[in-house]
């Protein structure tokens, strides 16, 4: 019966009966799957609610999730902790909401400006929402899930009795999924530094393994920077610290020093030395901070200088221990920390130098002999400073672009696709550049006639390695040469529901990289992200039980249990004998860097259709012309209609910085631009968003973090093309590109323009970014 009625005392009781019934069900459940399969029912029946969704937080990647069982499989819901959704919203608020009519859009702008209730799933299911109550699942302040109830039975808004019997239901739910969490993480044996936190909700298992491997790679206390990051309090760091360890967390509040007593017994650089620091003593025993109190060798050695007959370790923080013997011992932090390395410094002074030590004109091509070592030294310095300050500014390419014999030479950086100039040097000196780059690459400094290729390997000032792809080629001017570096920072693949793919894209792209067998293209230019997404592809179904060898040129991204080949095309080894030697080696699934010529696409195909997953990339404008491409290279149109499972094409827009980026009212010319670039008839259909003074699109202004241009960083725009029977039927027929684009729309594809123009109403980027990198 509805707590909201009047019950007599004999109705309370048997509500309460059924309250505390439900509970014990609940934890006696055994899962989080079977109380979200068996427990909406009950809830629903006590509650008097027509409908009920129990949401759990996936620690996976930080959303919400449910089960729809009855269907086969069960479907699985995720929602995103925001505004465009009640359970997200609720989610990410943490706070209830009695909702008594949610398509009344005033109310929800009540509860919050953005909030809106996305009636698709009404739509799609004949069915009409109208009260909804949404209770956060919170444990210890922690986030684990929402409980929904949509429409009372009687039709009345859900009331305050509602509520405090669907919370009180909400806190037991909550609690059993905690539980759970903590279940499943013991039972795989493996406790892992910060695994709590990600129980607790407060991050999710991907970002945490990020922020290992990054810390890792930099060099970096992890602690601190999940604190910067992700703005974990200290409080929580250091509980999930204390709980790994099974040991007390040093908290330095910035007052505390080292006891007198202890701290003329052992010298300052013996404790920065170990990054350890005594904190008090407790009768006849010293506690000393530490960064890792499993590390038996410093506790031993801690041991050994006397202290005490016993050493109890806390876990700290290695910034926090640095910063309280330097307070304890009076050191400045300046004086304590270098930031940079003594061979970069400022550009400026690096140029006063370069100018300074300057010997007359550059005219031969043994110039670079006649510099002063003082000179040659200062040019080492330039080079490292060029290759430090692209990598942390986040460029891609870096451009040496002499002007002639007397004019400066210009340096360029790429970033987010665009170019601008970084800096000018004198040109006296752009042959010692050129010079020192190709010593760094293992070049031959003296030719100077024909282009050359070469790596580099560069360790940053923090250790960080990262490689740089070299290409020198030679220019107008005696001895002149442009030198392009690409970097090459060694990385994860991206997930792949993070690379932006339109939902509808993201399931039927899902379902082919899943195929037992086929040919899998992914199609663009140079640079528009294709490597990204076929490893992407290759981390989703990368298994224990499947076996996947790739060939690159080179090898950028790197995965633990794939076998990578780098390609050497001057020895003969491309891609086709690659791809030829991968057949006598047992695989499962198979990726080859470039269909370059008719042997690697003939032999992709043939691998495809024996029982191969095959995955490629080629150079084309859009998917309907991969298919034309492929057929005017001479393939058998039979066999590659057979093969052929998807193409997707895709291209990098620029998006719209999130530091400044904000909404504005858009005018109807812009939205008429919008749904005419889109097509008007599949705008309505597809889109569906109708102008009016409610209507909004974002911009950026402009702000630091972006160097004023608005935009920072890049997302992908994509036309998925699928191997269906209709598009087999026109392979064989030989029909033209305009034939084949036509049957694809038909059969669902939105083109490269109109995927673009579905991320500018949805706030990622704007028109102008789309027009630039693709057409229609």
């Amino acid at each position: 019966m509805p707590a909201s009625a009047q019950p007599n005392l004999q109705s309370q009781l048997a509500f309460q009966t059924e309250l505390n019934r439900i509970n014990h069900q609940i934890h006696g459940a055994g899962d989080i799957s079977k109380i979200l399969s068996t427990m909406s029912e009950p809830i629903g029946k006590l509650l008097g609610a027509e409908r009920i969704t129990i949401y759990a937080v996936d620690t996976k990647n930080n959303r919400l999730f449910s089960i729809k069982f009855g269907t086969q499989p069960p479907q699985i819901i995720r929602v995103n902790r925001d505004e465009n959704s009640l359970a997200g919203f609720c989610a990410l608020s943490k706070r209830t909401l009695n909702i008594r009519d949610v398509y009344d859009e005033a109310e929800l702008r009540q509860i919050h400006a953005k909030l809106r209730f996305d009636r698709r799933w009404d739509k799609a299911m004949g069915f009409r929402t109208r009260q909804v109550l949404a209770i956060p699942l919170v444990f210890e302040k922690y986030l684990l899930g929402v409980l929904q109830l949509i429409n009372r039975k009687d039709g009345k808004p859900f009331s305050d009795g509602d509520t405090k019997a669907a919370e009180e239901i909400g806190r037991t739910l909550a609690i059993a999924f905690y539980n759970q969490n903590r279940c499943q993480r013991a039972g795989t044996g493996k406790r892992r530094l910060y695994g709590d936190l990600v129980d607790r909700g407060l991050l999710s298992e991907k970002e945490l393994e990020e922020d290992v491997t990054h810390a890792r790679v930099n060099c970096l206390c992890l602690g601190s920077y999940l604190m910067t990051k992700h703005q974990v309090p200290k409080a929580e760091i250091g509980k999930a610290l204390a709980d790994f360890y099974s040991c007390d967390f040093f908290f330095f509040d910035g007052s505390q020093t080292i006891p007198e007593d202890l701290k003329t017994r052992v010298r300052y650089d013996f404790w920065k030395k170990n990054k350890c620091a005594p904190v008090k003593r407790e009768g006849v025993a010293v506690k000393v901070a530490v960064v890792d109190p499993f590390d038996l060798n410093r506790i031993d050695l801690i041991k050994s200088v006397g202290l005490a007959p016993r050493i109890e370790a806390v876990a700290g923080l290695e910034p926090d221990i640095l910063a309280y013997l330097n307070h304890s011992f009076g050191v400045a932090e300046e004086e304590a920390e270098v930031v940079e390395p003594p061979q970069e410094g400022d550009f400026a002074e690096i140029l006063t130098e370069l100018e300074a030590g300057e010997v007359g004109e550059v005219i031969d091509q043994g110039d670079e002999d006649d510099e002063s070592e003082e000179v040659q030294g200062v040019v080492v310095r330039l080079a490292n400073k060029i290759i430090s300050d692209a990598f942390r500014d986040g460029v891609s390419d870096i451009h040496i672009e002499p002007c002639g014999k007397t004019d400066p030479c210009v340096i360029r950086f790429r970033r987010d696709g665009r170019c601008y100039k970084y800096q000018e040097i004198p040109a006296s000196h752009r042959s010692a550049l050129a010079s020192r780059l190709k010593i760094m690459s293992q070049l031959d400094i003296s030719e100077r006639r024909k282009p050359q290729d070469g790596k580099i390997r560069f360790r940053m000032s923090d250790g960080q390695v990262i490689e740089l792809r070299v290409a020198c080629i030679p220019t107008s001017g005696v001895g002149n040469e442009d030198i392009v570096m690409r970097i090459l920072a060694a990385s994860k693949p991206i997930p792949l529901d993070k690379l932006g793919m339109h939902p509808e894209y993201y399931d039927k792209f899902q379902q082919v990289v899943r195929e037992p067998y086929g040919l899998v293209l992914v199609v663009g230019p140079t640079g528009s992200g294709k490597t990204t997404t076929l490893h992407s592809a290759l981390g989703f179904i990368n298994r224990e039980d499947i076996k996947i060898w790739t060939a690159e040129d080179p090898v950028e991204i790197t995965q633990k249990g794939l076998r990578q080949v780098q390609v050497k095309p001057k020895i003969g080894f491309d891609f086709a004998a690659a791809m030829r030697a991968f057949l006598r080696a047992d695989p499962d699934v198979i990726m080859i860097g470039e269909m370059r010529d008719q042997e690697t696409a003939a032999t992709g195909i043939e691998a495809s259709l024996t029982g191969h997953l095959v995955f490629s990339t080629l150079h084309t404008n859009s998917a309907p012309e991969t298919v034309t491409r492929l057929l005017d290279m001479g393939l058998d149109p039979f066999n590659f209609a057979d093969a052929l499972l998807a193409v997707l094409a895709q291209r990098l827009v620029r998006t719209l910085c999130k530091k400044c980026k904000e909404p504005y009212a858009a005018s109807q010319e812009e939205f008429d631009e919008l749904r005419k670039n889109y097509g008007p008839a599949e705008f309505d259909r597809r889109i569906g968003i109708k102008y009016g003074p409610d209507f909004q699109l974002y911009r950026g202004p402009g702000c630091p973090a972006c160097a004023d241009s608005g935009y920072r960083g890049r997302m992908g725009i994509h036309e998925l093309l699928m191997g269906s029977d209709g598009l087999k039927r026109i392979i064989l027929a030989n029909k033209t590109v305009d034939d084949i684009r036509k049957v694809a729309i038909e059969e669902g594809m939105m083109t490269l323009l109109q995927d673009g123009i579905w991320k500018v109403t949805d706030g990622h980027t704007d028109l102008s970014q789309v027009r630039a990198v693709c057409m229609k």
